[in-house]
């Protein structure tokens, strides 16, 4: 018995030596490991979202050299106190309190008309894009397009991938992959702990890169025909724009986005130990920089009077074109909304469209009112979401907030400011 004992005690011993051996040599890999596990726990949620450098390696977005500050507007809107969804009339203060917003801007004609900041965000500080990042990798795209780096969305990835043969992407077109038809096999469902997305969120944790993640996936349909939200699809999205443009996702990002249009802030990518962006989610900075993307998608791309983005390509962008990224109800898909190239079109929409990410992040534009609604949350209740409510109630709120400002007048004004 007392050989038992020492065995067992000398077993313990040699167990908490090699975990000390581990925390030793892998401790910061151990430690970002953790905080991904417990990254949206309720507790930390909005504190997470707000210091993500101290969490994950970084590369700088520096702001530009020409900033532009949005101005505020003669007159504030007033936010409606409720707003409708079918037959449930929600308490808008109750609905932004419940969704852990952590800031709320409405631009207007260039012009803030509300402003509002909670959980300990203040207007300088960064928040964790999600999968807006998607839609910024996507107007990324378009400029190389231009400048002749990418041949055109009708290549290959392979072409600019040749590693990527024999993998769910061989032969793939670019434009089905900005399509989320890319017809690779992956689960994207967060709320179960081996799906797909939340073993890539795990991989990522520890170091590993995201090269090596998209080569194990595996083709599922024909490209083309199905639109399958696939967040990994934007990831080999980044990889051709490295590989193409010979620069990185955020240097990139600078010379051709940021400095042009006038970011006040730096923002910075989370990156891999490859120091390859994290390009399905990674992109953080602060809501009116977040604006000025929504601004630049509603002025057709161009800023000041430059072009930034190709017209044509922001007209593609937001313009649904087959049958299976229309609006409308699609069997198995993510939501009801349309999709054009990394940017979503809701149902019933005139000429809105937005970018989001989980936990309920938004940059929403609607052309015919002149606006931006940028919201940026740490709804933790987003993971338990399987039935769009939050989705449907975010959408219901902006068109509730688009109304209340009414129709433009002749001159093209506002009437709130009148």
């Amino acid at each position: 018995m007392k050989r038992i004992k020492k065995i067992v005690k000398g077993l313990a011993v040699l167990f908490v030596l090699l975990v000390f051996i581990i925390l030793l040599f892998y401790r910061q890999e151990a430690y970002r490991l953790y905080k991904v596990v417990t990254f949206f726990e309720p507790e930390h949620i909005s504190e997470n979202f707000r210091e993500v450098a101290s969490i994950f390696p970084i590369r700088q977005v520096p702001k530009s050299t020409r900033a532009h500050t949005f101005p505020y507007a003669k007159k504030a809107l007033m936010l409606p106190e409720t707003f409708s969804h079918n037959d449930s009339v929600i308490d808008t203060q109750s609905y932004l309190d419940y969704t852990l917003t952590d800031a709320l801007l409405v631009i207007q004609q260039d012009s803030i008309i509300y402003e509002y900041y909670s959980n300990g965000f203040q207007p300088t500080d960064t928040h964790i894009s999600f999968s807006m990042s998607k839609s910024v990798i996507s107007a990324l795209i378009g400029i190389a397009i231009e400048e002749g780096y990418i041949k055109g969305i009708e290549n290959t990835v392979t072409e600019y991938l040749p590693e990527f043969a024999g993998t769910g992407y061989d032969g793939v077109r670019i434009k089905d992959v900005l399509q989320m038809s890319s017809g690779v096999r992956f689960n994207e469902d967060y709320s179960d702990f081996y799906s797909d997305i939340n073993i890539m969120g795990r991989y990522f944790a520890i170091g590993k890169p995201m090269r090596k993640f998209a080569k194990t996936l595996e083709r599922e349909r024909e490209p083309g025909t199905y639109n399958h939200y696939v967040s990994i699809d934007t990831q080999v999205l980044g990889m051709i724009l490295t590989e193409a443009t010979g620069m990185s996702i955020s240097e990139y990002m600078h010379d051709k986005l940021w400095e042009p249009i006038g970011a006040e802030s730096d923002a910075f990518w989370i990156i891999d130990n490859e120091g390859m962006e994290f390009a399905v989610g990674g992109l953080n900075c602060t809501a009116k920089d977040y604006a000025k993307i929504g601004q630049l998608f509603l002025d057709s791309g161009r800023w000041n009077g430059k072009q930034v983005v190709p017209g044509a390509w922001v007209k593609a962008s937001v313009t649904p074109d087959a049958p299976h990224v229309m609006p409308g109800v699609r069997p198995n898909a993510r939501s009801k909304d349309g999709y054009g190239y990394q940017w979503w079109i809701p149902l019933g929409a005139d000429d809105e469209f937005n970018a989001q990410g989980i936990y309920t992040q938004f940059i929403y534009v609607d052309p015919d009112k002149d606006m931006v609604i940028v919201k940026l949350s740490s709804n933790h209740h987003f993971k338990t979401d399987t039935t769009g409510y939050f989705h449907d109630h975010e959408i219901a709120l902006y068109r509730t907030i688009a109304g209340q400002l009414g129709p433009l007048n002749e001159t093209g004004t506002s009437l709130l400011a009148n």
